[in-house]
């Protein structure tokens, strides 16, 4: 454990039980201006953090602990908690769902048989809108394409109780940030980058539909207690570097698995030069560490965002509540990180994983050494990460510099706002012409290329380098490219790389050549963290849902290739599982977008059957090194891992799948663990788990096991056969048995281990979440 001090005074912590116990003036305060009818919930949370300091004794908290205990179901259990051990029963504030995932989340709820909604939920419009001309033409395109997806998603919303936010409103984390995200709350969104509403100091944690459904049917959340890393920035930005860069250095410090199972809590003097929406770039990328979520202290800077976004009314009720909202002074941290913000370089990571940090200065010695392609071509910012007025205003100076010398950006250039809210706004205050006249295409206020929806035209295939300031950079994962080299930095750099046309560019250092043929070196950019003539809200897009739903209809067509309602799963036979194929052993890095891509695939994310047939066609197959094709143990024919698995299916054989390290990082999409199961699926065994698969896997009645001695991996093949015993006696601690039979005959034993705990052990019995859930509700 480390020790912090931290610039709370000892004397307002002693005085904290008082701060509690008083009444607090929040209820008359809504949570959102746009859900007069709940209350902001402070003196809820106060109270159960009375009850649970009762419980822990003198011990100071962290943040984190504050706004978790203040969020328990039974704030009584406080004093038992153990960071990493303890399962925790949680009750959060509200619910987010992005269309993708909120197509299965609706369905998954038709099935509980519940009228409404019982925590505040909104939807949001922002993953099918594919990038291809300009934001207006997409739009458009998008909006006729995916029509009978939006009027389910906007039906289901008025019929059970929940906000919708039409296409065109923006991405689901800047909309949240926006309008719904308050400091000291807690929610949980259907997006692995959710975090983003860290940045006004909230608890807001990526998960897979089956816990957004749990939550929205009333129940409590169960989250394993995570540990807290803590990062203390000292210093403060200046120049090119921006907040970007803080998470882009932490990444290169933790790996895309440092910070799994724990939440980031960020302190420190540094705080003060850093806005609100730069915290919560920095939040939105935690996810990119595996962090559960990672969240700021209040400071003045959430206060002057929430007033420029009307919510005077929790500025001020935070401030009454600040000593809540701010770590106590000695609180403990399993891990300390030190970032010394006047020391920090620009940094540029990549390619194909989010960690391999590279600052701006030695990248070019970097581009020769690997060979990476120098030419770019194309840069594109915005995204759910990098897409506030403060981003577009820095961005835009560089634009203006450039400008002015008689420049226009040698690599394609485009940039994408964050919201509605955001386009309109850079448009009454010129960014919008700026960056048009420079040559840029401004996309629609959606998520567009940084999840793939990109049809792309310039480079349809072949070894290339794009610089985007998204948060990811898999493999394919812009534009469906497997040899786009994507490289991940701030707007800034972004933006003077994509004029330079060059990834080996140091703005700091480096010149160009204006077009009167001098040199010259870009200023450094500098920009507004607020408007200051206020945001325009722009186009109304929201709709709430109606006094009175029950003339609402929902219609969902049997033969429709978007939509189809759920049957259950079956429930476990009681029986150990025998005689099982390994569908694939997964290679090195396998993330839930390679399990299920997304990109055009989004399609059919309400239709399993349809989706199914993308299951792990980007796996790579440890016994030939290729994508998309394994051999089916039953006729020896190589074919594509969807139709294997579907034959395994009709002949009555279970497989299962083993993989590698971190296995299932990125998206939170259920998909990933909803397919394997539809497809007949029954184990998923690998050397460690990203945290939000895991317990995907889990909700869909799937064993999700980790091989107790890693090295065991190697000695399985693709070819043999796997009886998984001892389920009979699955409890929380115990081991399966994997008995591994060879084409020749022999076989041996391989202790698995599990993190099931005795609710999700009703999970697997059940067949699923859903089902046990529906099989509690009969009761």
């Amino acid at each position: 454990m480390y020790r912090v001090r931290l610039s709370s005074s000892l004397a307002a912590r002693r005085s904290l039980q008082h701060v509690l116990r008083r009444q607090l003036s929040s209820a008359a305060v809504p949570m959102s201006n746009l859900e007069q009818q709940n209350a902001l919930p402070y003196d809820r949370i106060a109270e159960r953090l009375h009850t649970a300091r009762q419980q822990v004794g003198s011990r100071p908290l962290t943040l984190a602990e504050k706004i978790v205990y203040g969020h328990l179901d039974d704030p009584t259990t406080a004093g038992s908690i153990k960071r990493g051990e303890s399962y925790l029963m949680l009750r959060p504030d509200r619910v987010a769902c992005q269309d993708a995932t909120a197509q299965m989340a609706c369905l998954a709820f038709i099935s509980s048989g519940l009228p409404k909604v019982q925590a505040p939920t909104t939807i949001h419009c922002d993953h099918l809108i594919q990038a291809q001309i300009d934001g207006v033409k997409d739009l458009e395109r998008a909006e006729e394409q995916n029509r009978e997806v939006y009027q389910f998603l906007e039906s289901a919303a008025a019929k059970f109780g929940m906000g919708f936010w039409r296409p065109g409103s923006g991405i689901i984390h800047q909309i949240v940030l926006e309008n719904y995200a308050f400091p000291g709350g807690m929610m949980i969104g259907t997006d692995s980058h959710t975090p983003n509403a860290g940045g006004l100091g909230m608890v807001a944690v990526g998960v897979g539909g089956g816990d957004a459904v749990d939550v929205m049917a009333g129940l409590p959340w169960e989250l394993k207690a995570p540990k807290v890393i803590g990062v203390k920035l000292t210093g403060e930005l200046s120049g090119w570097t921006s907040p970007k860069d803080v998470i882009l250095k932490l990444a290169g410090i933790l790996t895309v698995k440092g910070g799994t199972g724990a939440i980031v809590e960020y302190f420190g003097e540094g705080l003060k030069s850093i806005s609100c929406t730069g915290m919560g770039t920095i939040c939105n990328m935690g996810a990119e560490i595996g962090a559960t979520t990672s969240l700021f202290p209040f400071n003045d800077a959430m206060g002057n965002y929430l007033r420029a976004t009307k919510r005077e009314g929790i500025a001020a009720e935070a401030e009454k509540f600040a000593d809540n909202l701010r770590a106590d002074e000695g609180a403990e941290y399993d891990q300390v990180i030190e970032i010394n913000l006047s020391e920090l370089e620009p940094h540029l990571n990549g390619p194909f994983t989010p960690d391999a940090a590279t600052p701006v200065s030695k990248m070019a010695d970097a581009v020769k050494e690997n060979g990476w392609p120098d030419d770019l071509s194309a840069g594109l910012i915005g995204s759910c990460t990098n897409s506030s007025y403060e981003d577009m205003t820095r961005s835009a100076s560089i634009v203006k510099d450039a400008a002015a010398h008689g420049l226009k950006a040698k690599s394609k250039f485009m940039v994408t706002p964050g919201s509605e809210q955001i386009r309109a706004t850079i448009e009454r205050d010129g960014l919008l012409k700026t960056f048009q006249e420079f040559g840029a295409t401004v996309l629609a206020n959606a998520c567009g290329p940084c999840i793939g929806q990109w049809d792309r035209q310039d480079v349809k295939s072949g070894v290339n380098s794009i610089v985007t300031s998204y948060n990811r950079n898999f493999a394919k994962r812009a534009d469906g490219n497997p040899d786009t080299h994507a490289f991940v930095a701030s707007p800034e750099i972004t933006t003077a790389l994509a004029i330079a046309g060059r990834l080996s560019f140091n703005p700091v250092t480096d010149t160009l050549t204006g077009a009167d043929g001098k040199e010259f070196k870009l200023q450094s950019p500098y920009g507004d963290q607020l408007p200051q003539d206020g945001y325009d809200p722009g186009r109304d897009t929201f709709k709430a849902p109606p006094a009175d739903s029950d003339g609402v209809e929902i219609i969902v067509d049997p033969e429709s290739e978007r939509l189809q309602l759920l049957e259950p799963f079956e429930a476990w036979d009681g029986k150990d599982i025998e005689g099982a194929s390994v569908l694939i052993k997964a290679f090195g890095k396998c993330t839930t977008d390679h399990i299920s891509m997304a990109g055009p695939w989004l399609s059919y994310r309400g239709h399993l059957d349809n989706i199914a047939n993308n299951t792990l066609i980007g796996a790579v197959n440890a016994e030939n090194k290729e994508t998309n094709n394994v051999q089916n143990q039953i006729t020896k024919e190589w074919g594509a891992v969807p139709d294997v698995a579907r034959a395994y299916k009709a002949a009555g054989r279970p497989w299962v799948v083993i993989g590698d390290d971190n296995y299932g990082e990125g998206s939170s999409r259920e998909h990933a663990a909803l397919q394997p199961r539809h497809l007949g699926g029954r184990a998923v065994i690998v050397k460690s788990f990203a945290r939000i698969h895991e317990t995907n896997l889990k909700k869909q009645g799937m064993l999700p096991l980790t091989f107790a001695d890693p090295a065991d991996y190697d000695r399985i093949s693709g070819n043999d056969t796997i009886a998984l015993r001892g389920l009979a006696d699955l409890a929380p601690g115990s081991q399966v048995t994997m008995t591994v039979t060879k084409e020749d005959g022999s076989s041996f034993d391989v202790p698995l281990n599990h993190t099931f705990n005795e609710a999700q052990i009703n999970w697997f019995r059940a067949g699923s979440a859903l089902n046990h859930m529906k099989n509690q509700n009969k009761q």
